[in-house]
């Protein structure tokens, strides 16, 4: 029932469903939402990544008369120059003087004190698909505080780069953190706008928010929630192979760090070095201890890694730089280096982040106890299956199955 009353509070925007390599994101379809901003406060929500091909949206927003009054940034801050889990400071827009107020930190959901003068929250970021990414998770609590606060929200959509398949456990809720709030699998085959409409449609919002909704399907309310308009992708389906334009954050350096992300991302819960302080962090990753005659790296701070494990010191494993990744979670690196590092007592870091980025305990236990990447893989096949039909009441866009 849910799922059909969508079509109330959701606009979906949207000229050409014609699917060709010309992919033109949401925020380019300017006819679609300048008409809402008319005249409004408008709140926007964005990184380096909103951008219209050389234009910022917040300076295009600008010069087409909108009266942008706060921006919102997310991890890595607006300028996309932050660490990841770096405290971002709130402050002004140097180029354009608009207030920024930082989604991170303490502060990850807007407040009443924040949109008070904002009539509208436009949501304009690249995501990467990936659960542990954490864009997802700041896309729920603006939703969440615009539906609470009775404030109209502009999504404008952009391609999924990991579009093209789905992979990985689904999150066990015991474990659920900013790094992954919902029951989805690590790669969930979702555009942001996509997701929005999940969240919508299977009630994962706040308490308040879920009977906001609710009472604005019953009554018609407008005045509890005006109406979410999602902007469409031109050109798009979850068959394209999406090329980035702009690095969505400071250790996704260029595709091949993509796709290779939702696999060797778990070494963040362990003592390897992921790459951070590397050319391409999440292509190359290793540890002193692992054998010397292995791949060596020196990982040092750069700009987006400040501060990371193992800087200064030689580190043994590997560099995929060449190898082509898979269209599903590839384990096979990361069973090797477990298998191949000395002391495994001391594997997994003693804060178990691990659960947090597989979403359940499961996961570090299969590894534990030496399971094979096809027994593992085996076990989150009947929690995939079930995601995959609630996945399709909410698509966007034509699947690639």
């Amino acid at each position: 029932m849910m799922i059909k009353l969508l079509s109330f509070l959701i606009t979906i925007s949207f000229s050409c469903m014609a699917y060709a390599q010309d992919i033109k994101p949401g925020a380019l379809q300017l006819q679609e939402y300048l008409p809402a901003l008319k005249n409004k406060n408008v709140a926007v929500f964005a990184n380096q990544t909103s951008m219209l091909g050389n234009t910022h949206l917040v300076d295009t927003l600008i010069s087409k008369g909108v009266k942008v009054k706060l921006i919102f940034g997310p991890e890595h801050g607006f300028r996309g120059d932050a660490d990841a889990g770096e405290k971002v400071s709130s402050g002004k827009d140097a180029r354009t003087g608009v207030p920024v107020t930082s989604l991170y930190g303490d502060h990850k959901k807007p407040t009443v004190e924040d949109l008070k003068n904002i009539d509208v929250v436009v949501f304009d970021i690249q995501d990467v698909g990936v659960r542990f990414y954490t864009y997802i998770s700041s896309l729920q609590y603006v939703m969440e505080a615009c539906l609470e606060q009775g404030k109209k929200l502009i999504l404008l959509d952009r391609p999924n780069p990991n579009g093209f398949y789905i992979d990985g456990p689904v999150l066990n809720l015991k474990f659920s953190s900013f790094v992954g709030l919902q029951p989805i699998p690590i790669v969930y085959g979702m555009t942001i706008g996509e997701y929005a409409k999940m969240l919508l449609g299977e009630q994962w919002l706040s308490t308040t928010a879920n009977a906001a909704v609710k009472k604005y399907f019953l009554k018609g309310n407008q005045k509890i929630f005006g109406q979410m308009q999602i902007v469409l992708c031109k050109n798009y389906n979850h068959g394209s192979k999406y090329i980035l334009p702009v690095n969505p954050s400071p250790n996704l350096k260029d595709m091949r760090s993509v796709y290779w992300y939702p696999s060797t991302c778990f070494f963040e819960g362990t003592v390897i070095s992921e790459g951070r302080g590397t050319d391409l962090p999440f292509v190359k990753f290793g540890h002193p201890a692992l054998p010397k005659t292995l791949f060596s790296f020196i990982p040092n701070p750069n700009a987006g890694a400040k501060s990371s494990k193992l800087f200064g010191e030689v580190c043994h494993g590997y560099d995929l730089s060449n190898i082509t990744p898979k269209a599903e979670i590839d384990l096979s690196y990361f069973l090797k280096v477990y298998e191949q590092f000395p002391d495994k007592k001391n594997f997994f870091l003693p804060n178990l982040f691990i659960n947090k980025l597989a979403g359940t305990d499961v996961f570090m236990k299969q590894v534990l106890a030496g399971n094979s990447e096809a027994s593992i893989k085996a076990s989150w096949q009947k929690d995939l299956d079930a995601f995959k039909k609630i996945r399709k009441n909410y698509l966007l866009y034509k699947d690639f199955e």
